[in-house]
C-alpha cells in the first residue's frame, strides 16, 4: 500500500516539478535579458557622464527616473489646478507686468525645468532601460538640427505610442520610408503652390466671418466668441480643400475622431514616457467617453478616410482635374508602390491622409487662437496691424503677392510662435553612435530639446524674454536674438516642418480678414491656462469680445 501511495505521489509531483523547472528557467532567461539591458543602459550612462554630463540618479532599478517624473509632474499639476481655480492664471487680469506673459514651461513640463535648474542646459536621465539626453544649449541644438544622416530619427518609443493616431505616415515614420514620403508631400507645400491656395483660404473663411457678423448683430453690437473652435473648423476646411479636393463637411467625422484620439491619448497618461500608474489606467478605462477602444476608433477613421478616397477617385475618373491635389499624388504613389513595403498601398494613402488632416489644421488653428488672444490683450498692436492691412488691402481682401508686405503682422506671428509655440519638443533618437558638436551620443540615446524653454531663455532673448514685444523681429530673426538657430517653431535643417509656408500664409490670410472686419478684446471669462495635448493649446479655449468695424 505504501509503495502504491509513493507511486501516486510521484505521478502528481512529476508534472509539478516540470512546471516549476520551466517557470524557473523562464525567470532566469528574463532576468538575464533584463540584466543585459540594464547593464547596457548603465554603460551608455557612464559614457555620457565621462563627458561631464550629469543628471538625476535612477530612483528605481526597474523604471529609472519614471517615479521621479510622475512625482514632480503630479505636484506641479496640482499646484497649477489650484492656481487656475483661484484665477491667478487669468490672462486678462493677473500678470506681474503689463507686457509680460506668464512662463508656463515649469507648469507643463515640470520635470525638465526642475532638473534644468539643478544640472544646466544639458543633462541625462532614464525611463526604464532607455537613456535620455536633455539638450537646450543653443549651439548643440543648432548642430543637432543640421544633421542630414538617417541615423538620427524620431524616438521609437514615442512613435510606437502614436501609432493609432498617425499610422506610419510622414509624422511618425523614419529612415527611407520617411525620406520617400517627405519627397512626395513636400512638393505640395512649396511657396509657388501655396500662393495658389490663397483664393481657397479666403473662400473658406467667409462662413466664419458671416457667422461672427450675424452674432454681433444679434447681440446688439458686441458678442463673445470662443474663437479656437471656429478657427479649428476653418483650418480643417482649408486643408480639406487644398489637399484632398473636398470641404470640411465631408471630412467632419474624421477631424472629430482624430481630435478625440488626440485628447484621449493625452489624458491616458503621458505618451512621451508611457502610462502613469495602474490606478490611473483603470480609472481611464472606466470613463464612459473612453468605452470605444483606441483600436476601434482607429478602424473607424481609416474606413471614413478610405470612403473619401474612393469618392475622390470616382470624381477624377468622371472629370479629370487640370492640377493634381495631394490625394491624387498619394494614390499614384501607392499604385507605383515605389519605396513602400509590399501590399501597403492603401495603408500608405490612409496614414498620410491622417497625418495631413491632423497636422494641417490643429497647429494653425491653435496659433491663430493665441494670436487673437494676444492682439486682444494688446490693442495697440491690433491697431497697428489693422492700419497696415487697410493700407495694403483697401478692400479688406488680401492677395498672394502682397502678403509678404505685411511686416507688422509677420512680427506679431513670429512673437506669438516664440511665446506660445504649438510644438513643445524637438525629439530625436540616435540609431547609431553619432557626433553632435563636441558631444558623442551613443546609439539608443533619445535627445530632447524643449522649445518653450529655448524661446524664453534670457541668455538668448534678453531680460524681456517673457514680454510680448513683436518689435524684436523688426529687423528679422538674425537681429531678434543672440542664437537665431535656436528659434525652431517649425524645426530646422532637413526635418523642417514641410507645412511651414502653408501655415504662415494661412495665418496671414485668416488674421488679415478677421482684423480688417472686427475689433476685439479679452472676455472676462477667459482663463489663461496653456495645456499640453501633443501641442500647446488653451485648456479652456480663447474667449474674446468682438465688435464689427
Amino acid at each position: 500500500m505504501e509503495e502504491e501511495e509513493f507511486v501516486a505521489i510521484m505521478k502528481i509531483s512529476l508534472p509539478v516539478g516540470i512546471i516549476i523547472a520551466i517557470v524557473g528557467g523562464i525567470s532566469i532567461i528574463l532576468m538575464c535579458a533584463y540584466g543585459g539591458e540594464w547593464r547596457k543602459s548603465q554603460r551608455i550612462r557612464r559614457k555620457l557622464r565621462m563627458q561631464g554630463i550629469k543628471g538625476p540618479p535612477p530612483s528605481s532599478f526597474l523604471h529609472g527616473n519614471l517615479p521621479d517624473i510622475n512625482r514632480i509632474n503630479k505636484s506641479a499639476h496640482h499646484q497649477q489646478a489650484e492656481a487656475v481655480q483661484t484665477n491667478s492664471y487669468d490672462g486678462a487680469r493677473h500678470h506681474p507686468h503689463p507686457h509680460q506673459e506668464l512662463d508656463f514651461t515649469a507648469s507643463l513640463f515640470p520635470c525638465f525645468e526642475h532638473w534644468r535648474k539643478q544640472y544646466g542646459l544639458v543633462y541625462t536621465y532614464s525611463t526604464r532601460m532607455k537613456q535620455h539626453l536633455y539638450v537646450n544649449q543653443p549651439e548643440l541644438v543648432t548642430e543637432m538640427n543640421k544633421i542630414m544622416t538617417l541615423d538620427l530619427g524620431k524616438p521609437t518609443h514615442v512613435t510606437k505610442n502614436l501609432a493609432p493616431l498617425l499610422g506610419n505616415g510622414i509624422l511618425r515614420s523614419n529612415g527611407l520610408s520617411w525620406a520617400h514620403q517627405r519627397k512626395l508631400v513636400a512638393a505640395e507645400f512649396f511657396m509657388d503652390k501655396v500662393k495658389g491656395m490663397v483664393g481657397l483660404m479666403i473662400e473658406s473663411a467667409q462662413p466664419l466671418l458671416k457667422k461672427w457678423e450675424e452674432l454681433v448683430e444679434e447681440e446688439g453690437g458686441t458678442a463673445e466668441v470662443e474663437v479656437n473652435k471656429d478657427l479649428r473648423t476653418l483650418a480643417a476646411d482649408v486643408i480639406s480643400r487644398v489637399c484632398f479636393g473636398h470641404s470640411y463637411s465631408k471630412g467632419k467625422q474624421v477631424f472629430s475622431k482624430l481630435r478625440f484620439m488626440q485628447t484621449t491619448m493625452s489624458k491616458h497618461g503621458t505618451f512621451l514616457f508611457g502610462v502613469k500608474g495602474l490606478w490611473d489606467k483603470i480609472n481611464f478605462l472606466k470613463k464612459k467617453e473612453n468605452e470605444v477602444s483606441m483600436k476601434e476608433m482607429e478602424t473607424q477613421i481609416e474606413s471614413l478616410i478610405w470612403e473619401l478616397v474612393e469618392e475622390r477617385k470616382l470624381e477624377c475618373s468622371e472629370k479629370p482635374c487640370l492640377e493634381k491635389d495631394l490625394m491624387q499624388l498619394l494614390l499614384e504613389a501607392a499604385a507605383i508602390d515605389e519605396g513602400l513595403p509590399k501590399n501597403s498601398g492603401k495603408q500608405f494613402v490612409v496614414d498620410n491622409c491622417k497625418n495631413i488632416y491632423f497636422a494641417g489644421h490643429e497647429t494653425i488653428a491653435i496659433t491663430a487662437s493665441w494670436c487673437l488672444m494676444l492682439l486682444a490683450k494688446y490693442p495697440q498692436w491690433q491697431t497697428r496691424v489693422r492700419d497696415e492691412i487697410v493700407e495694403l488691402f483697401p478692400t479688406g481682401i488680401p492677395d498672394a503677392d502682397s502678403l509678404p508686405l505685411l511686416k507688422t503682422l509677420n512680427m506679431v506671428i513670429q512673437e506669438v510662435l516664440r511665446l506660445y509655440p504649438a510644438a513643445a519638443f524637438v525629439s530625436r533618437e540616435a540609431y547609431e553612435d553619432i557626433q553632435i558638436g563636441n558631444l558623442h551620443v551613443p546609439k539608443g540615446v533619445c535627445l530632447w530639446s524643449l522649445i518653450p524653454a529655448m524661446n524664453r531663455d534670457p541668455e538668448n532673448w534678453g531680460q524681456d524674454a517673457n514680454e510680448f514685444k513683436p518689435e524684436r523681429f523688426s529687423e528679422g530673426l538674425s537681429k531678434a536674438c543672440k542664437y537665431p538657430q535656436a528659434y525652431v517653431p517649425f524645426g530646422l535643417g532637413p526635418r523642417t516642418c514641410l507645412g511651414k509656408n502653408f501655415a504662415i500664409v494661412q495665418l496671414k490670410v485668416v488674421l488679415a480678414l478677421i482684423i480688417s472686419k472686427f475689433s476685439f478684446s479679452l472676455s472676462p471669462s477667459y482663463k489663461h491656462s496653456p495645456k499640453y495635448r501633443m501641442i500647446i493649446e488653451p485648456e479652456y479655449g480663447v474667449h474674446i469680445l468682438i465688435r464689427k468695424i
